[in-house]
């Protein structure tokens, strides 16, 4: 099959001399080679150039050359293998193993696997093995993988955060806030309550508001710094930092928590992913949540918290009312599931249970001469 490049065909002629027998000298002829997917079918020679013909069936040549035949297609794909390329004129049959899979000798076997503690340095192709490589000071893995890199530790500085574990070559760093990062600072439930509460019912609520005092000057703040619809709110957040161990405080936090485990409730049962909560908080308007907040919330808190905490970071970023959020959210991408989820929650804030309850717990610990008249914002 491998010739010399180029064949030589020696041709001595004698040629007549007039002057004498002296034999000639000998004459040489490079003849040419054929092309991939042809023979040499007849040498060249003093009159004429080579003659070449296409391979028969099943037979192949894949260079150019001086063969007077073309090579037979004897690749058999084995077990495991599949046929990557038939044979043709030009190339002999192709063979290669399963996804996954590489050649070792004469069978196709599996990629081998790191093991955590060890990154992927080089992936396994169909003819080698996988490269593992004990993770450098400052990654890790924590898979068993044929593809898992070693990646680097969580900057808990970067995010805000401190270490609470320092991670190693087998798991990530893990980060906690200086307080409690998935506490949720105003809870759906709360912000139920108070959709109900008209602007012009701040002053008689601070007036009545039982054991601890609100002073005028925090009113007055509050009235300053806040929009009209937040600021029976922010007043409420103020008698709850001051009353958290009073008995009307006891009675308005054991009956919040009744609602907060049913909206709780809803969410417990869902096992929503990283992308779907991407998608959840990109249909929000406004300003959006970042990366970092996302991927915070994920590590740090356990569902069902996260879709809650993820909510009300974003209030907290825009001051809006989530609950009214809720009725137009985009949630056409999302999974039924959680989408069915999204809208008994609205509709649950929204209830005349919800108002039932603003009454049961606000007007018996602010006194009934507080009592405002419902306002809709269905």
């Amino acid at each position: 099959m491998y010739r010399i490049i180029s064949c030589t065909l020696l041709v001595l002629l004698r040629l007549s001399i007039t002057k004498g027998n002296e034999p000639s000298m000998p004459v040489y002829l490079q003849c040419d080679q054929c092309p991939p997917g042809m023979y040499v079918k007849q040498d060249c020679t003093t009159e004429r150039k080579t003659e070449c013909a296409p391979c028969p069936a099943h037979h192949y040549s894949d260079m150019w050359d001086s063969n007077t035949e073309c090579n037979f297609c004897n690749v058999v794909c084995k077990e495991l293998q599949y046929v990557k390329q038939e044979c043709n004129s030009t190339h002999n049959r192709l063979c290669e193993c399963a996804a996954g899979m590489y050649l070792d000798l004469e069978f196709c076997v599996y990629h081998k696997k790191c093991r955590p503690g060890f990154g992927v340095i080089q992936e396994g192709t169909p003819d080698s093995d996988t490269v593992c490589r004990q993770c450098p000071e400052g990654t890790f893995s924590n898979a068993t993988s044929a593809t898992a890199r070693c990646q680097k530790h969580t900057d808990c500085k970067k995010l805000g955060l401190k270490v609470a574990q320092p991670g190693d070559s087998k798991r990530d760093t893990q980060c906690q806030p200086e307080g409690s990062f998935c506490e949720i600072d105003v809870t759906l439930c709360e912000e139920g309550l108070f959709q109900f509460v008209p602007s012009n019912w701040l002053t008689a609520v601070a007036q009545r508001i039982p054991s601890a005092m609100v002073s005028s000057q925090q009113i007055e703040g509050v009235q300053e710094q806040r929009d009209p619809q937040e600021q029976a709110f922010h007043m409420f957040k103020l008698w709850k930092d001051h009353n958290r161990e009073s008995e009307s405080g006891k009675l308005l936090f054991q009956d919040l928590q009744v609602c907060e485990k049913r909206v709780s409730k809803l969410f417990g049962r869902l096992n929503v992913t990283v992308e779907q909560l991407r998608i959840l908080m990109r249909s929000l308007p406004v300003k959006k949540i970042s990366k970092d907040e996302l991927e915070t919330t994920v590590k740090l808190c356990s569902q069902p918290d996260q879709v809650l905490k993820l909510l009300n970071l974003w209030r907290n970023k825009n001051g809006g009312n989530t609950i009214s959020l809720l009725k137009v959210i985009k949630t056409n991408r999302l999974p039924k599931m959680l989408r069915r989820t999204i809208k008994k929650l609205e509709q649950f804030l929204s209830s005349d249970a919800m108002y039932r309850l603003y009454q049961k717990l606000l007007l018996e610990v602010f006194g009934s001469q507080t009592q405002p008249a419902k306002v809709d914002y269905k």
